[in-house]
This record gives C-alpha cells, sequence and structure tokens, in this order.
C-alpha cells in the first residue's frame, strides 16, 4: 500500500523537524559533557580520594559523563544509520543509568538487589539482540 503524497510530506517535515531538534540536543549535551570533565578535573585536582564520601562523589560524577558520552554517541549513530536508534544503546545508557543509581543509593540491601535484577535483565535482552543480529547476518 502507498502512503499518500501529503502524508509523505508530513513525515519528511516531522524528520526534518527530529533531526534538527537531535542536533541541538546534541550540541546541549557536548557542552555539558565539557563542563562535566571540567568539573571531574578539578573535583580530582582540589579534593583527596582517601575519604569514601568523596570516592562516591567521584564514581557518580564519571558514571554521569558517561552517559553525556553514551547519549552524544546515540545522536551520532543515529544520523550514521539513516535515522534509526539501535537497540543496543538504549540498554547501554540503561545499564549506565542503574549503576549510578545503585553506586548513589545503595542504603537499602533488598533495593539494590532488585537494581542488579534490572541490570541482569538488560544484559539478557542484550545478549539476545546481539546473537538476534549476529545470527541474521550468517544467513
Amino acid at each position: 500500500m502507498k502512503i499518500p503524497f501529503q502524508f509523505q510530506r508530513v513525515t519528511q517535515l516531522l524528520q526534518g523537524l527530529l533531526n534538527i531538534c537531535l542536533f541541538f540536543l546534541a550540541l546541549a549535551l557536548s557542552a555539558l559533557l565539557i563542563s562535566e570533565t571540567w568539573y571531574i578535573m578539578s573535583f580530582v585536582y582540589e579534593s583527596s580520594l582517601n575519604r569514601a564520601e568523596s570516592y562516591y562523589e567521584m564514581l557518580s560524577e564519571l558514571l554521569v559523563f558517561f552517559l553525556y558520552f553514551e547519549f552524544i554517541a546515540l545522536i551520532i549513530k543515529y544520523f550514521k544509520s539513516g535515522f534509526h536508534f539501535p537497540l543496543r544503546y538504549f540498554i547501554y545508557i540503561g545499564i549506565t543509568a542503574i549503576i549510578r543509581l545503585i553506586i548513589v543509593d545503595h542504603d537499602e540491601a533488598i533495593k539494590t538487589f532488585w537494581w542488579s535484577m534490572a541490570i541482569l535483565i538488560m544484559i539478557t535482552a542484550l545478549y539476545i539482540a546481539n546473537r538476534r543480529k549476529t545470527v541474521g547476518q550468517n544467513d
């Protein structure tokens, strides 16, 4: 079934709007990534990492850095792969976000256990997604 011309124009317009918004989002994330890098450098320079509190704060900031980095990589991959978001990048971002949550809020063991189970489920999904991709390439 062929899509009428009017709907093709609407989808092209929406795709262009999405691309422009993602471009500006990538610029904003890049600025935040640079800001986060500066904060981490100054944090390492100014504080001693012997204290447990500063150690957890440093880990938390590093994971925020990697979240910015992963979102920027996702946007780049979107443009390189012909306007498609690969599933595995969302899974990577989810795993990183949950690890950060565990590092920041690990007071209750049962919460940490359930967050760990969520990571296990995401790793299983990542394995299945990558396996399906490699099986499809072999056929």
